[in-house]
Parts: structure tokens; sequence; C-alpha cells
């Protein structure tokens, strides 16, 4: 089955916790801390698997996770790195993230691999925390959480040429004939229920992918029928071939199914609805009268496209259109069809890292954001050596003074993300 779109959960790993350790040893009555860190979480990448053409086995596995950071331990040991999870999936893959609908990754190169998500940092031992003041620290950190993302798959295939049109205008046809490609093929609609590739040989020896994209309807763009899931595909297309019926055996209007079609691209995209076009008047072997043919002719001359008009099932002007695509494909640039806006990796380590707030509702000081979530993560706030900790680190932070500016007193509540204390002076 042809799955060119899901959604599925990643989550990269935990780093491992610090360790409280005291050096031990025989005839040394007093050792120092010695607790080790803990490892980083295994990290979340995305690689293209040159067997693979489709998205189905994600549609079975939902979720994906990258393994943890171990422990620290004592001895200065310091904890094993949470290995890295690579997920595999097929070129032409463009990672979403389902939020915010941002391309994340584009993965539409051989071999290619793009990290998403880090892991979370291991906590630090004990050890790193010994001071002339605190020789005996009794606290570490906890390593931070990994991250967790849900993100959309979208599977674009990646070919030169697309074949547009209405359903049963002859493109499945035509694609047999010129590849080796075997789509299905019957005098009904919407046969084509999947896209189908095929690769066109030159007389030169010179080759280049087509893409029989399925049936486009008015409305595609906004997902009527499958609109969307085929679509996408014609994305990646550098040269579209635009079918159009004159034989008149639809009872279709080949001029407004033209409109139709170019209305629905722009809908779906500026950029798709600027590609380079050639129209294509199919079934000339069958036509009834050469009015729709004419009309076809005064529309290309009007837009200022060429024409070619063929038969796909008699060949009739077939290898003329190949040896003209072969020719335009190669003045066309091979440029980044696929626009990666705010591309970006996942991690704590995010733009917002330095970033804190403070508000006041109800006469509580309620403290958020990305440092005072790793702060308290990795504290033992029961524990007072942490905690006196947990003070330090707030004044190094500014958090402190601001509170005071902000008219803080004895005995009001302040929150710190899911913990709430009494402020002292």
């Amino acid at each position: 089955m042809f799955t060119d779109y899901t959604k599925i959960i990643i989550k990269s790993g935990d780093g491992g916790n610090g360790a409280i350790a005291f050096h031990r040893e025989k005839y040394v009555a007093a050792g120092g801390p010695d607790g080790g860190d803990g490892g980083n979480g295994g990290n979340i990448y995305f690689q293209v698997d040159k067997d693979k053409n489709t998205l189905i086995d994600f549609r079975y596995n939902k979720k994906y996770k990258a393994q943890n950071g171990e422990n620290g331990s004592g001895n200065n040991c310091s904890g094993k790195y949470g290995e890295d999870l690579y997920i595999k999936v097929p070129i032409g893959t463009v990672v979403k993230d389902a939020k915010t609908r941002k391309v994340i990754a584009d993965l539409s190169k051989p071999n290619q691999v793009e990290l998403v998500l880090k892991g979370g940092r291991g906590g630090r031992g004990n050890r790193h925390f010994a001071t002339s003041t605190r020789q005996v620290p009794r606290f570490a950190e906890d390593g931070e959480k990994g991250e967790e993302k849900e993100v959309i798959l979208e599977l674009k295939l990646l070919a030169d040429v697309g074949l547009l049109g209405f359903p049963n205008v002859g493109k499945s046809t035509f694609l047999s004939v010129v590849t080796d490609a075997r789509p299905k093929i019957a005098n009904y609609h919407f046969t084509t229920l999947e896209p189908n590739l095929g690769v066109v040989k030159t007389k030169n020896g010179d080759g280049f992918v087509i893409a029989d994209i399925p049936g486009i309807i008015e409305g595609a763009s906004e997902g009527v029928g499958l609109g969307i899931q085929f679509l996408r595909h014609v994305e990646r297309t550098r040269l579209l071939l635009h079918f159009l019926d004159v034989s008149g055996s639809e009872g279709r209007d080949p001029v407004e199914d033209f409109y139709t079609i170019n209305k629905e691209l722009k809908k779906y995209s500026e950029k798709l609805a600027t590609r380079k076009q050639i129209i294509v008047a199919n079934k000339i072997d069958a036509m009834q009268d050469e009015s729709l043919l004419k009309e076809v002719d005064n529309l290309a001359k009007k837009e200022g496209l060429e024409l070619f008009k063929i038969s796909a099932a008699t060949k009739q002007g077939v290898q003329e259109l190949i040896d003209h695509v072969a020719k335009v494909l190669k003045e066309l640039p091979k440029e980044e069809l696929i626009e990666v806006e705010d591309k970006k990796v996942y991690t704590l380590d995010d733009e917002d890292k330095d970033k804190w707030q403070i508000k006041k509702e109800n006469g509580v000081f309620i403290v958020t954001g990305k440092p005072i979530q790793r702060l308290i993560g990795r504290i033992n706030i029961e524990d007072n050596e942490s905690f006196y900790y947990l003070q330090k680190s707030l004044r190094n932070m500014g958090v402190d003074s601001k509170l005071r500016e902000m008219g803080v007193c004895e005995g009001d509540t302040v929150v710190l993300e899911d913990w709430e204390f009494e402020w002292e002076d």
C-alpha cells in the first residue's frame, strides 16, 4: 500500500542523574566528593533509506523514543550516553512540526541525515559543587528531560515531470507508453488512486522521471476528493504536462478544465502556479469534431504556452513530445523546490534558553521559562544544600532582584513552575 502522509510522536532520551558519592579508601579518613556525571540522552535523527518508497511502516508504529542516558556513579564515573535513534524514511520525505506546520527537515537527497531532537543533558555529580566553604556537597543535579514532539511526515515524490489533468484524460495511458510503468488503466474516473512513477529513456541515453498525478478536481486545494494528497506530489516536479481531452467523449470543456486545475494549483501554492507548463491535447485520434482542438489551440496562444497534439493510445505525436521535454529539462534549473522555513532542531538549548518571565496574579508571584524548568528539574528541593544552590542560582539569573523590584515581601507566595514556596528576606 502506498502511504504518503502520517503523524508520529518522537522523544529524545532523558539525561542521566549526577551521583552523590564520596571517596572511600583505606587510610583516607575524609575523601572528597567524587560523584560522576549522568550521561546525555540520545538524539533523534531522520535518515533517507534508498530501499523505502512509502511511509506505511509509520501507520503501525506511532511513537519513537531514543535511549536515556545512564546515571553517574562514584569514583568520578560518568554514566553512559543514551544511544541515538535514526528513523529511516523514503527519499522525498518532509518532516513538519504538527503544531506549527513549519518544515523541520526536507529529506530530498540520497543518504541525507537530519538531527531533529537533541537528548537531555546529563546532570552533574556532586564533585562539581565542592567549594572552599562547602567541601562536602550532599546534592547533585538530575538529568534534563528529553523533548517530545508530534511531527507530520509527508512523502513528496521526486520527479522531473508531473502529469496534470482531470480524471480519464489519458495520463496513465501516456505513462505506460513512454515508460516501463504499468499503471491500472480503464475507462472510468479515478482509476489512478495513488501516484505512479516511470523513467523515460531518450534516444541519446538520457533519462528523466515522470509522475502520473491522480486526477485533480475542483476544490482539491481544500481537500475535496484526495486533492491535497495529490497536489503534494506536484510540488517537486520541474515541468508540468497539462493533459486535456479533445475527443469530446466525456462531454467536458477542455478550456474550462485547464483554468479549473490551474486555479487549484494557485490556491495550494503560488510558487507551484508559476511552474512551467506544456499543454498536451490528447485523444486526437478519437475527435468527434475539431472545434475543441481549435479552442485549445487558441487557449495555448492566449496563455503563451506550448501545445503538443498527441494520441497516447496510438502513439501519434508522443515521441516528438518526449524529445521536446528532454530538451526543456536540460534548460530548467534544479532549484530547491521545497522551501524549508524556520528549519529547527528542537532542543532544550533553543532560543528561549535565557528567557524567563515573572507575572503577579492575585498576590502570587509566578516565575516561568525554560531556564526555570531546567533548574527545578535538576534540584532536590528536599535537601537543604540543594535548596541553597537553587537560591544562589536564582540570584545569579537575576530572578531574585526582579522579584524585589516587583514588590515581593516576606511571607509572599512565589511559584517556580510547579513548586510553591514562601518568600523569606
